[in-house]
């Protein structure tokens, strides 16, 4: 994991930086001339960690998202005859092409596996 590293004669924070002639990444310091050698070359790391209650709020009225593609089939519950659909976002090997369907119709939002 990338953590800070700071300057070992002035105390400010060291930059990545990258050395074109040896082709190595090293940290530097924007106030003084100090460089190290980077230890680990991981420069920065997202990371998204979504809690089990907000994941729900995100599913809540997914049939209204405008921004989700919509198929034209009809809802095993109400009948409506659309329905937005997402791939699964799940990690497991099983479950990476499974397409998620969600009724269109306010009132049903129903969801489906296709």
């Amino acid at each position: 994991m990338a953590t800070f590293k700071y300057c070992l004669d002035c105390n400010n924070l060291l930059y990545p930086k990258e050395d074109k002639h040896n082709r190595k990444l090293l940290f530097a310091c924007r106030n003084c001339e100090y460089e190290e050698d980077a230890e680990n070359y991981c420069v920065y790391r997202h990371e998204i960690v979504h809690a089990p209650s907000e994941q729900t709020m995100v599913l809540h009225d997914l049939g209204t998202d405008p921004t989700l593609p919509r198929a034209n089939i009809n809802c095993p519950r109400c009948g409506h005859p659309e329905a937005v659909f997402f791939q699964s976002s799940s990690r497991r090997a099983e479950a990476k092409m499974t397409l998620f369907y969600v009724c269109a119709n306010k009132g049903c939002g129903h969801r489906w596996t296709g």
